[in-house]
């Protein structure tokens, strides 16, 4: 039986750049075995694309100069009977290029123009199946202030903010000071479009909030500055479904050096370069009241469905150690590892939940074209055109 080929999408203009590519490649091992034949389409830092057969193979990332110059330059493409295929660019004068059909499209973007819609609006353009979440939900996923909004008014539990952006600050510093103050120190200052704790920093007065701000800048023009939850317990579970029929899986506390979990904590100790999220060290089940537990499923269910989630997300919350408190700090609709470790708990593998995400996504998209895509009628005919008064001169 032919395999069925699917790309595998990953990299990107982001900081998350390298978490994505871990993802990525850990798919790909994962698929190696599947009914599944994987063509990988890397975008780089600067949004080239590429494809080719040395993608597979993490150490080759050590140098992106080599890689890229190594690698097929590629695009999608239409061919004259409608289908989208994957096509690469010719090399040179006496050599052809080459088309890749495929299925669908597992997407392993984390943050910025991957994860925020824009591909998946590109998927959508092309008439192409995807996984995970929609344009909808990914954008709103992606910012963090649209997410809180859309929960308060469910009234879902989250963490009292100040958000401003880069120009606004500049001009009104002291208005936004004065706000951080009512709060309470300490805060924790985050940018909003982003994911992975990059440019995330708990700062215990104005001093070292100025300094926070000023960095975080550097990542988003828009900011958040919460109020922090201490003692702090980060508790996180993921989601799969396509919004009808969900499940959810175990908690997990994450442990860090710090209260709150860091970029380093997630990706730089002596595992992560291989395993990603993978690696990084937590309790599974998280060692919570049962009742706790199914407090935050049950609201990370509310969540997912609230956004118009699909395929697998992955849901983070706040808990305040001493009282019980939780609050829905944000949803990550490609999270690192695909949260694979999480779905082991419940006994689903890495290759059976990527199938499943393969298979949501398909079912998806044959829904939506099972529906009409366009109204029969001819609003440029010559009887209808003559309708349309001020048509040819508007100024009459």
């Amino acid at each position: 039986m032919d395999k069925q080929p699917i790309i595998v999408a990953f990299g990107g203009i982001s900081p998350e750049h390298e978490v994505s590519v871990l993802t990525a490649i850990q798919a790909i091992s994962a698929l190696e075995n599947s009914r599944h034949h994987t063509i990988p389409l890397y975008i780089s830092k600067s949004g080239q694309w590429y494809t080719g057969n040395i993608l597979r193979d993490i150490k080759n990332y050590e140098n992106l100069t080599k890689l890229t110059e190594q690698a097929k330059r590629c695009s999608f493409f239409r061919t004259e009977d409608g289908a989208t295929v994957l096509k690469t660019e010719k090399p040179g004068i006496f050599s052809s290029s080459e088309e890749f059909k495929f299925d669908a499209v597992l997407t392993a973007f984390h943050g910025a123009k991957g994860e925020n819609g824009a591909f998946q609006g590109m998927c959508e353009m092309f008439d192409i199946p995807y996984t995970g979440s929609g344009i909808m939900a990914s954008a709103v996923g992606m910012d963090k202030i649209a997410t809180k909004r859309i929960c308060r008014s469910e009234e879902l539990p989250v963490v009292e903010d100040v958000d401003f952006l880069e120009a606004d600050w500049a001009k009104d510093q002291d208005h936004y000071l004065q706000k951080i103050d009512r709060l309470g120190y300490p805060v924790v200052v985050k940018p909003v479009h982003l994911g992975s704790s990059i440019g995330v920093e708990v700062v215990a007065n104005e001093k070292e909030l100025a300094t926070a701000v000023e960095t975080s800048f550097r990542y988003d023009a828009h900011l958040m500055v919460e109020k922090a939850v201490t003692p702090l317990t980060e508790i996180n579970c993921s989601v799969l479904g396509d919004g009808e029929e969900t499940e959810v899986s175990v908690c997990e506390r994450p442990k860090g050096k710090e209260e709150l979990l860091s970029f380093q904590d997630k990706y730089q100790n002596e595992e992560s370069a291989a395993k990603g999220m993978a690696s990084a060290d937590r309790v599974i089940p998280a060692d919570i009241d049962p009742e706790l537990t199914q407090q935050i499923q049950d609201t990370a269910l509310q969540v997912f469905k609230l956004l118009q989630g699909s395929g697998l997300a992955r849901l983070d919350f706040l808990v305040n150690s001493e009282t019980n408190e939780f609050y829905f700090n944000e949803i990550n609709t490609i999270p690192g590892s695909f949260s694979f470790y999480l779905w082991k708990e419940s006994g689903i593998d890495f290759q059976s939940l990527l199938e499943k995400l393969i298979s949501i996504a398909i079912q998806k998209h044959q829904k939506i074209n099972g529906r009409i895509q366009s109204y029969e009628t001819n609003l440029l005919s010559q009887k209808a055109v003559k309708g349309m008064k001020g048509l040819k001169n508007p100024n009459k």
